[in-house]
């Protein structure tokens, strides 16, 4: 089941600014800022420096909706115009599977859905529409 569904906006460095602008133009409470500093170490794919304070993950609330910020990785693709996506927070692993299959029908995976330290099954496909979704499951 959907537990929740919000818009998230990606950018290129300019992160921990947008939060800071959006906390005051939207009125917003930061619920969580997480940067890729942040991040469990992993001696096969090292976080270099100049990625340390971008922003991994920001959870913005402004009244009863919810906002998600991130920055891209260094080195990763930034395009404007594709740098609001919707991001989908499922309850059970299976669904998510199953939801993750049918957005790539007739579109194309960008990170397969896979564990990571945050989510047991998380992706992030565009679909058939030029629509890019992050797909989510909670953890238990």
């Amino acid at each position: 089941m959907i537990v929740s569904m919000y818009p998230y906006i990606i950018l290129d460095g300019q992160g921990q600014e947008a939060v800071k602008f959006y906390e005051h133009a939207l009125d917003a409470e930061v619920i969580g800022l997480q940067t890729f500093g942040d991040m469990p170490g992993d001696p096969e794919f090292p976080t270099p420096p100049e990625a340390k304070d971008r922003v991994l993950n920001a959870h913005l609330k402004a009244g009863n909706a919810e906002l998600m910020i991130s920055d891209t990785f260094p080195g990763q693709t930034y395009q404007v115009g594709t740098h609001v996506s919707v991001a989908v927070s499922i309850n059970n692993a299976e669904k998510a599977k199953e939801m993750f299959e049918k957005l790539q029908e007739g579109g194309q995976v960008t990170m397969p859905l896979q564990e990571t330290f945050w989510s047991p099954a998380y992706g992030q496909v565009t679909d058939r529409y030029g629509v890019t979704w992050q797909v989510s499951t909670q953890k238990s």
